[in-house]
C-alpha cells in the first residue's frame, strides 16, 4: 500500500486519490451499451447466449421455479440455516422500524395537507454471483421490498456451474416467498429488468450492487427504470489512531479487498506505529486467505493516508465519502458529529464492517464511488413513493384564495388564477 501524508498533498492530488475512475472505463461503457442493445432487441435469446458466453452454461430455462427452489433449499447445512434465520430476524426488525405514518397538517385554517405511502409495484432485485455468491444481498433487498409491500418482485442472479442457484440463495427465496429466481447476471440482467423480455417482467425500479458492468448498465438505463443508487466496487475507509488494534484493522481492510480486484481499502491513521503494525498484519493475514490473489490486487489499488489527528482524518474521509467507514478508535464519540458523507458507519474496535454486511440489521446495499455525498443506502423508503394530498374546505379556499390568485398573476398564468377565482365566485353566489 502506498503511503501519503495529507499535509503534503495539493487539493488536486487529494481529488485524484478520492477518484475511483479506472483506466478501461470507456471500454466498460461501450461493452455495456452493446449488451443493453442486444437484450432490448433479442430478449430471452440474448440472455441465453450471454449465459453460455459469460457463465459457461447452456441453460434450458432462464429461471428456477418455486418448487425447485424449495428442493434446493433443503440442502442447506443446519448451521448456515440458523445463521440466515438470525440475520433475517435482525434485518427485518431494523427495517420494520422505518415504517411510519405521517400526521395530517393544517397549514392554515381549512387547508389540510398530508402524505401517504405507496409501494413501488414492480421492482427488480439484482443479487451478485460472480466471484462470490451473496445470499446476504438477497436478504438486504428482499426484506425491505416485502415490508414496503411491493407486489411484483423480480430476482436475477447469475447461474452456478450446474445451471442452478445454490442452496443459500434458494433458502432466502423461500423465506421471502419468492416464486422465481431468474438465472441472469451482469449488465444483461439489468437490461432485462429495465426493458422486459419474453420471460422477465419489466420493472419500475432496479436495486442491487454489482461489478462495473452492472453499475454502468444501471446508469445507462435509469431513464427507462429508476435505480436505487450508483453502486459499484466495494470500499472501506478505516480511520484509526494509537488506540486501534492493528490486527483488527488489517482484517477489516482485507474483508473489503477480497470482494474484488477493483475494491479499495483505505487506511487513514494518525500514528506511524499503528500504520506500520497494520501493514505487517495485512501481509501476515493475506497469506492465509483463500481469495488472497483477489485481495492482494485490491490492496495494491489502495493506500494509507497519514494525518495529524482524527478530525483532520475525518475531513479527508468526508471528501472520499466511503461506502463503509470504520472508526477504529476508543475515542469515536467526538468524531460522530463530524461525519458528513458515508454510507454506513462502524464505531469502535469491536464493531467489524462484516457485522453490517450480514446480520446486525442495517442494510449493506450502499452508495460507492463517492456517491455517499448525495445518496443513502437501501431502506424501506427506497421501495416506496410518498404521495402528497390536500383538501380545502370552503373556509380554506377563502383563506388561501387571494394568495394563489396573486402569485398566479405575478407569474402571468391567468388560467391558474381563474381556477381559484371561479370557485370563489361560486361560493359568493351561493
Amino acid at each position: 500500500m502506498k503511503i501519503y501524508n495529507l499535509k503534503d498533498l495539493t487539493q488536486q492530488k487529494i481529488k485524484e486519490l478520492c477518484s475511483r475512475s479506472i483506466a478501461d472505463d470507456n471500454l466498460v461503457k461501450s461493452r455495456t451499451e452493446e449488451i443493453i442493445s442486444n437484450v432490448k432487441s433479442n430478449g430471452d435469446t440474448a440472455l441465453l447466449s450471454y449465459a453460455q458466453q459469460f457463465d459457461g452454461i447452456a441453460l434450458s430455462s432462464l429461471y428456477i421455479g418455486k418448487d425447485e427452489l424449495i428442493e434446493i433449499a433443503k440442502q442447506i447445512p443446519a448451521e448456515a440455516k440458523a445463521a440466515i434465520d438470525t440475520a433475517y430476524q435482525n434485518i427485518h426488525k431494523f427495517h420494520s422500524s422505518q415504517v411510519n405514518n405521517e400526521p395530517n397538517v393544517e397549514t392554515m385554517t381549512g387547508v389540510v395537507c398530508w402524505r401517504e405511502v405507496r409501494a413501488i409495484e414492480r421492482v427488480g432485485l439484482y443479487v451478485p454471483g460472480g466471484t462470490a455468491v451473496l445470499p446476504s444481498t438477497f436478504l438486504m433487498l428482499g426484506i425491505p421490498a416485502k415490508i414496503a409491500g411491493c407486489q411484483n418482485i423480480v430476482v436475477c442472479s447469475p447461474p452456478q456451474k450446474d445451471g442452478k442457484v445454490n442452496c443459500y440463495i434458494a433458502y432466502v427465496a423461500s423465506l421471502l416467498e419468492i416464486e422465481k429466481v431468474y438465472l441472469v447476471g451482469g449488465a444483461q440482467a439489468i437490461a432485462a429488468m429495465a426493458y422486459g423480455t419474453e420471460s422477465i417482467s419489466q420493472v419500475y425500479k432496479i436495486f442491487g450492487p454489482g461489478n462495473r458492468y452492472v453499475t454502468e448498465a444501471k446508469k445507462q438505463l435509469q431513464h427507462i427504470a429508476a435505480i436505487d443508487m450508483p453502486a459499484g466496487p466495494s470500499e472501506v475507509l478505516v480511520l484509526a489512531d494509537e488506540t486501534a488494534i492493528p490486527s483488527y484493522v488489517a482484517a477489516d481492510l482485507l474483508a473489503q479487498a477480497e470482494h474484488g480486484i477493483d475494491s479499495q481499502s483505505i487506511l487513514v491513521v494518525t500514528s506511524n506505529k499503528t500504520a506500520a503494525a497494520v501493514v505487517n498484519e495485512v501481509e501476515a493475514q493475506l497469506a492465509d486467505l483463500p481469495r488472497k490473489d483477489i485481495a492482494a490486487a485490491a490492496i495494491a489499488n489502495s493506500y494509507i493516508m497519514m494525518v495529524d489527528d482524527l478530525a483532520q482524518g475525518m475531513e479527508f474521509s468526508n471528501e472520499y465519502a466511503p461506502e463503509h467507514l470504520i472508526l477504529a478508535t476508543e475515542n469515536y464519540e467526538p468524531i460522530i458529529p463530524l461525519i458528513r458523507n458515508a454510507g454506513s458507519v462502524f464505531l469502535g474496535n469491536l464493531t467489524p464492517e462484516s457485522a453490517g454486511d450480514y446480520a446486525s440489521g442495517t442494510n449493506h446495499t450502499l452508495p460507492t464511488s463517492g456517491f455517499a455525498k448525495a445518496y443513502s443506502g437501501v431502506s424501506v423508503d427506497t421501495f416506496v413513493k410518498k404521495i402528497t394530498f390536500q383538501h380545502l374546505s370552503e373556509k380554506g379556499l377563502k383563506n388561501i384564495g387571494n394568495t394563489v390568485e396573486t402569485l398566479a398573476s405575478a407569474e402571468g398564468l391567468q388560467a391558474h388564477k381563474n381556477a381559484v377565482t371561479i370557485r370563489l365566485q361560486g361560493l359568493a353566489e351561493n
